[in-house]
């Protein structure tokens, strides 16, 4: 990896946290909780300074941030703890306020995605699959590369039968029962040829990478172009990508659960930093989308109700709110040490996998 493109999957991943921590900071500072460190980073302090009540500071290790507020019982609950004003301390605080707080994280991140993906759309335009049957993209060693079908190329026939739109290519294949067919093409240059292509039988994949039903396919990627939007077409695009993908975290999520998934698909922060390092290389637009897929997967696996991780501190807000009373110190100190060893293996596993990509490729 160059450098540069290196630096940049650092400022990705800084990016993404900063405005994480920023959310929680925010809303506690708007709830008047004292809060004592904002820290970027773990682990040895490289740089701080203290505005006020709050300590800043940037630490060795850019994979995480955390937010100190005082009089956070989970986090300790002793004496240094204490806040200054006990009207202050964040569990004096009404339940509404707390959540607001834990929540305000990752609800920021997903906002942040939203503006990512609205400035992306207002600047470059929507991406919107081209209706002619012009191929992007040959897959390496599948039926259209072999017979010599090329990036470029329009399809303006199947065996006879006219194709006007990518669709009706398909659809001729899928029916195609493997039998070889002349595909009539124009080139990119506008060079009209003839080849012969016989399709293969593949299974089907899903977006979570589940195999469906087998269908006849040849090997291509169609195309896409830009379309310029105004602002409100851009911010519900950006709104709509936002869900989907989302709805595909937790699907993968739960697919991960049910064993549908394989674990071998997981990645962490050194498979993060080298996507974003490629994403670099590519141009500032695919850098852009990629932080926006980051912060947005940032937020919703941080609602997860996982003990340690603000789903699980929602998690318990919901048993205080149902119960009338906080859980017993002792259950959440036990569900806490259950979620960070839950998590840190977690990290083992995933950083193990990163790894082992890199070497084996």
């Amino acid at each position: 990896m160059a450098s540069g493109s290196i630096l940049a999957a650092i400022l990705v991943l800084a990016v993404v946290i900063f405005v994480h921590e920023l959310g929680h900071f925010l809303v506690g500072k708007w709830c008047n909780v004292e809060v004592r460190v904002f820290s970027m980073g773990f682990g040895p302090t490289l740089f701080a300074r203290r505005f006020g009540e709050t300590t800043y500071r940037v630490a060795l290790i850019p994979l995480g941030g955390y937010v100190k507020m005082a009089g956070y019982e989970e986090e300790g609950g002793d004496s240094e703890d204490a806040p200054t004003d006990p009207a202050r301390g964040f569990t004096s605080k009404p339940l509404w306020q707390r959540a607001a707080i834990v929540a305000a994280g990752p609800a920021v991140n997903l906002a942040f995605a939203v503006l990512i993906l609205t400035g992306c759309a207002l600047a470059y335009g929507l991406a919107e699959p081209t209706p002619t049957a012009t191929i992007a993209d040959v897959a390496i060693d599948k039926p259209a590369a072999v017979a010599g079908l090329a990036a470029g190329d329009t399809v303006v026939a199947v065996s006879g039968k006219p194709i006007a739109t990518w669709d009706e290519m398909v659809a001729e294949i899928a029916a195609s029962s493997g039998r070889t067919l002349r595909f009539d093409v124009v080139a990119a240059d506008g060079a009209p040829r003839s080849v012969d292509v016989t399709p293969a039988l593949v299974a089907q994949r899903d977006e979570y990478g589940e195999a469906g039903p087998m269908v006849y396919q040849i090997g291509v990627r169609r195309g896409y172009e830009f379309v310029s939007v105004g602002p409100v077409k851009a911010l519900s695009a950006a709104v709509e990508r936002t869900w989907q993908d989302s709805t595909m975290i937790v699907g993968t999520v739960t697919r991960l659960i049910q064993g549908r998934v394989s674990t071998g698909d997981l990645g962490g922060p050194i498979l993060v930093v080298a996507e974003a390092s490629r994403q670099a290389q590519s141009g500032l637009q695919p850098l852009l989308f990629f932080m926006a897929l980051i912060s947005i997967n940032l937020g919703v696996v941080n609602l997860l109700p996982i003990p340690v991780l603000d789903g699980g501190h929602l998690m318990f807000m919901g048993f205080e709110a149902v119960r009338g009373r906080p859980l017993p110190l002792r259950v959440r100190e036990y569900a806490l040490g259950f979620g960070m060893m839950l998590i840190g293996a977690l990290m083992l596993f995933v950083v193990f996998h990163d790894i082992v990509r890199l070497v084996v490729g």
